[in-house]
């Protein structure tokens, strides 16, 4: 599976890390080229801009978003423009849940898929996870 994440601090880094661990391939975009660099260097492939990410995503495109609540919907508009129907959109941060109903309908207007998934486990969530 590939998946696209968008912003790359201590969660989103770690949730890469940890999909990569686990056989995916990521595609990663964060406004700090130094960090997209970073995590290029754990294998990682990295993406310069919202557009880059989205170009280098296989389709249908799922697009994992890591960002603070106040800057996710800043991040969907420049996003929404660039994906096609059937792509899907994560936000897996700590988003408002009416916010997150008002998004599903933004999207869906589109055809987009959009998955509300707020994450738990901490930044040491990557190395004390709970398998089954």
């Amino acid at each position: 599976m590939q998946v696209g994440i968008v912003g790359l601090g201590r969660m989103g880094a770690n949730l890469v890390r940890r999909l990569i661990r686990d056989g995916h391939r990521c595609v990663g975009y964060a406004l700090s080229a130094r960090t997209v660099q970073q995590m290029a260097g754990e294998g990682m492939v990295g993406a310069t801009s919202l557009a880059d990410l989205v170009a280098k995503l296989d389709r249908p495109r799922v697009v994992w978003l890591m960002l603070p609540a106040a800057a996710v919907q800043s991040t969907l508009d420049q996003l929404i423009p660039l994906l096609d129907p059937d792509d899907m959109v994560i936000d897996g941060g700590n988003s408002y849940y009416r916010d997150d109903i008002a998004r599903a309908r933004q999207l869906a207007e589109h055809r987009i898929h959009y998955l509300d998934c707020g994450t738990s486990g901490g930044v040491c969530g990557v190395w004390n996870a709970v398998t089954a």
